[in-house]
This record gives structure tokens, C-alpha cells and sequence, in this order.
């Protein structure tokens, strides 16, 4: 029987170079377990996956769980969420938390209803209330509003984690941590789907979340065709686009370039926000943006007050004024 408070973190190391969100959760995962006196562990299943629970201690994970076996080489849903809720049986965890990616969002109800336990989906924060209970943070109504949700009695207290949303800790060489090494369980159900063939393709677009240099706009840009423009602008600056939820609402760019707390967190070097004004809802998606340079003809917009460098002019003449001397220096 484990005596000790555990905060687990279901690791997905599919495509480790790219997608941080393990990292970025393990990293939560350490403030909480401060707060609550807990342990930090990883979960990994696979095939020869040693590194990557070596990868996991150096970023926070005191303890990795790991079951390594050939038949666990490819993924599949109904074996991991067995051995997940098998595994979480056995240790009691207090916390379980899983990362809101397609992978995450397949795995982790299946895992719930197994445990028989809540799940709140797509949380934007985690923290801890004072009697120590996981405080789920997520956007309900379209992201109108903020629930803070606990679970009150039933173990473990599962979320999964919208991508982006918090900093991986730097990775730290000399951390040590205890691999827990189990066997594939003789119970093992077997797969009702099979793989028979998978193939890794490029992603056709890089991620607003990964993007060096990003490009927001809003209603100030003042149409739909105006709006295109920071496509332009993007293309020049091989940067990202991102957009307000009005602008998204509009349909002036597709539902996956919302910068917001209902949509995506991003972490660019350089922000651009174009006729942006600043709702809570979108500025605090991008609280870790190293530099923001904003654009909009009023001066006491909220996003004007966050920015390193606000001009008070027209969205769409800036723009306009950028594209063109790019252009020039291009040309010349």
C-alpha cells in the first residue's frame, strides 16, 4: 500500500522533440507536489523506452513508472487505458493528470470511467485549494466564463492539460529519480483493433503554440480581406497567425488560430497584435510572450498597455506600411 501522496503524469513521448506537453505538465505537476507535500511520477508504456524515462526525472519527475514490453511497440487505446487504470488501482494516486492532445483527449475518459472517477477536460491551470484538493481550472460556455472545478471524493483527481499552457523546467543532467520497472499484466485483454500499418508524416504547418514569432489580429483590422493581409505579413516574416475570438466567430481564419483561453496559449519571442484590445480572455493566453509590439487607434486599450511598443494608428495601415518596406528591402 503506498502510503505517500503521488501526483502522476501520463507520458506520451510519441513525438518528444515537438510536443513538450509532458514536459510542460511535469513541470505543474512540481509546484503542486510542493504545495501538497507529493510526489512527482511519470508514466510511460512502450518498447525500449529507458531514455525517455530518463528524460522525464530530468525535468521534475521523481518517479517514472514504466512498463516496457514488444507488445506495447505501437499504440493502442484499449491496452494503454487497461494498464493505466491497473497500474493507478495499485498505487493510488491522489492526482492523475494527462496532456489535452488528440492522444490525451482518446485515452484519458476511457481511463476515468475505468477508475470511476472525474475528469475535467482542457484545463488552462491547476492549483491547490487549502484543504488540498486539486483546483481544475478550464473555459466553459465558449469560453465566456472560468469554472474552477474540485472533485470532491472520488480518487484520483484527473485533468487533462491544454498543450502550451505552462513552461517545461530546464533540463537538469544531475537529477536522480526511481524507475519503477513493472511487468505486462497476465490479464492483458486483447485488442479488439489492430494496427496493421502507420506512417509518420510532416505536419503541413508549424504550431502557433512553437511559433518564434506570432501575429494576432482583431476586428480592428476591419474586414475579412484586411485581415488577410497578416497572412502576407506572416509569409514575409515566416511567422504564425493567430486571431481574437470575434475574429474566429466571424470566420475571417479558422477556429485553430484562436489565441485565447478558449483556444490556444502561445509563447512567441515577438507578438504582433493588430487592432487587438485586450480582453481578459485573450491577453491571458499570452502572459509569456517575450516581446509584444501592438497596434490600435485607441491608446487605453488593455493590449496597448501590456505591449514593449504600442503605436496609436490604424491596424490595417500599419500592416499595410510593414508589408510594403519588407517587400522593398526584398526587392532590393
Amino acid at each position: 500500500m503506498i502510503l505517500e501522496k503521488q501526483i502522476w503524469v501520463w507520458a506520451d513521448y510519441r513525438n518528444y522533440f515537438h510536443s513538450r506537453v509532458t514536459l510542460q505538465i511535469l513541470a505543474r505537476a512540481s509546484v503542486l507536489a510542493k504545495k501538497n507535500n507529493a510526489v512527482v511520477c511519470a508514466v510511460v508504456f512502450g518498447d525500449r523506452v529507458d531514455a525517455y524515462a530518463g528524460e522525464y526525472i530530468a525535468h521534475g519527475a521523481q518517479k517514472v513508472y514504466v512498463i516496457d514490453d514488444p507488445a506495447l511497440k505501437v499504440y493502442n487505446v484499449e491496452s494503454y487505458a487497461f494498464l493505466l487504470s491497473t497500474l493507478a488501482r495499485q498505487y493510488a494516486p491522489q492526482i492523475l493528470l494527462i496532456g489535452a492532445t488528440r492522444f490525451g483527449q482518446e485515452i484519458a475518459p476511457r481511463v476515468a470511467k475505468q477508475l470511476d472517477t472525474g475528469l475535467t477536460a482542457d484545463c488552462i491551470d491547476l492549483d491547490m485549494d487549502d484543504t488540498g484538493r486539486l483546483v481544475q481550472v478550464a473555459p466553459s460556455f465558449g469560453g465566456n466564463l472560468i469554472a474552477k472545478i474540485i472533485t470532491p471524493h472520488t480518487r484520483p483527481q484527473m485533468a487533462t492539460v491544454r498543450p502550451g499552457t505552462f513552461q517545461e523546467l530546464p533540463h537538469d543532467d544531475d537529477a536522480t529519480g526511481e524507475k519503477i520497472r513493472r511487468p505486462l499484466p497476465e490479464n492483458m485483454p486483447k485488442p479488439r483493433v489492430r494496427c496493421l500499418k502507420s506512417e509518420l508524416q510532416q505536419a503541413r504547418v508549424r504550431k502557433i503554440e512553437t511559433a518564434d514569432i506570432v501575429i494576432t489580429g482583431g476586428r480592428g483590422m476591419g474586414s475579412k480581406g484586411k485581415f488577410k493581409k497578416l497572412l502576407d505579413l506572416a509569409y514575409l516574416l515566416n511567422a504564425e497567425v493567430g486571431a481574437t475570438r470575434p475574429v474566429v466567430y466571424a470566420d475571417w481564419i479558422s477556429q485553430e488560430a484562436l489565441v485565447g483561453q478558449a483556444g490556444k496559449h502561445i509563447r512567441p519571442k515577438v507578438l504582433f497584435s493588430f487592432g487587438i484590445s485586450g480582453a481578459i480572455q485573450h491577453t491571458a493566453a499570452l502572459a509569456d510572450a517575450r516581446f509584444i509590439v501592438a497596434v490600435n487607434k485607441n491608446p487605453n486599450a488593455t493590449m496597448m498597455k501590456l505591449a514593449d511598443v504600442a503605436l496609436v494608428a490604424d491596424a490595417n495601415q500599419v500592416c499595410s506600411g510593414i508589408i510594403r518596406a519588407l517587400k522593398d528591402r526584398i526587392r532590393n
